[in-house]
């Protein structure tokens, strides 16, 4: 639901750029350019919503706007290269929906206007100045909230009271403060608590690995663009080893059914 708000509030923020856009070119229809981790199953239910959200404003794909679409399939090392592209192809503005694609969109370009959604902390990832006043070619919307992780363990030990240790899933850019206040709540559960980062496919088969060598008996992941990438791997890992998990992202759970 949270993921499905911050589509529908997408629109609203690059409105003001494409009328810019429009203004400053009035026969070049605008075009967006649209950079993501996951791929285009991933974001097939979200772009539709996306695409509603702008005709209910009057624009219509392919008739008075353009959207260039690049999907990294799961590999944050192809974001740089998607970036240029989009910068080549003279988009109006980027709309990314990470961390790492924001960070590989402005290193693309300080010029065109970038609109983000579902970044943990732009400002300590280094994207914004500040909250208040950006700065800068980015700016959009956070979902800044370190005690969620704590919140979604002590539901985890509210199912499966038994659990002494879990194993805290996240990408390599999560927020420093969430793995913070998530360990801390462990320890208030009285939790052994094992974190993890995962960057690539490979780093998964360690993370699993240390995970069934220690071993942890629940499951928690953090959100993010890397985590979302390698839903099924993950989901079927909790499976096979029959750990209880809570997850960041109704996705799984409809995954996992």
């Amino acid at each position: 639901m949270k993921a499905k708000i911050l589509v529908y509030a997408l629109p609203a923020l690059i409105l003001t750029a494409i009328h810019i856009a429009e203004a400053q070119q009035s026969i070049k229809i605008p075009r967006i350019g649209f950079l993501v981790v996951p791929s285009r199953s991933f974001f097939a239910d979200r772009m539709e919503s996306f695409r509603q959200e702008l005709h209910s404003l009057g624009y219509v794909e392919g008739k008075n706007i353009l959207i260039e679409y690049r999907y990294a399939e799961g590999k944050l090392d192809r974001l740089p290269e998607l970036a240029k592209e989009l910068v080549g192809v003279k988009v109006d503005l980027i709309v990314t929906t990470s961390t790492q694609s924001v960070l590989a969109a402005k290193n693309a370009t300080r010029t065109i206007p970038i609109v983000f959604a579902a970044v943990q902390d732009p400002v300590a990832s280094g994207i914004v100045n500040s909250l208040a006043r950006p700065g800068g070619n980015a700016t959009g919307s956070s979902i800044l909230g370190p005690d969620l992780g704590g919140k979604r363990l002590e539901l985890l030990k509210e199912v499966v009271p038994k659990i002494t240790q879990v194993a805290f899933l996240s990408g390599l850019i999560a927020t420093p403060v969430t793995v913070k206040e998530t360990q801390a709540a462990a320890q208030a559960l009285g939790l052994q608590f094992q974190s993890l980062e995962v960057g690539d496919s490979k780093d998964f088969d360690r993370a699993f690995e240390a995970i069934t060598k220690n071993p942890a008996q629940a499951l928690l992941t953090n959100p993010g663009a890397i985590i979302n990438s390698h839903q099924a791997r993950i989901i079927q890992f909790a499976a096979k080893n029959r750990l209880p998990a809570m997850y960041a992202g109704p996705e799984f759970v409809d995954l996992a059914a």
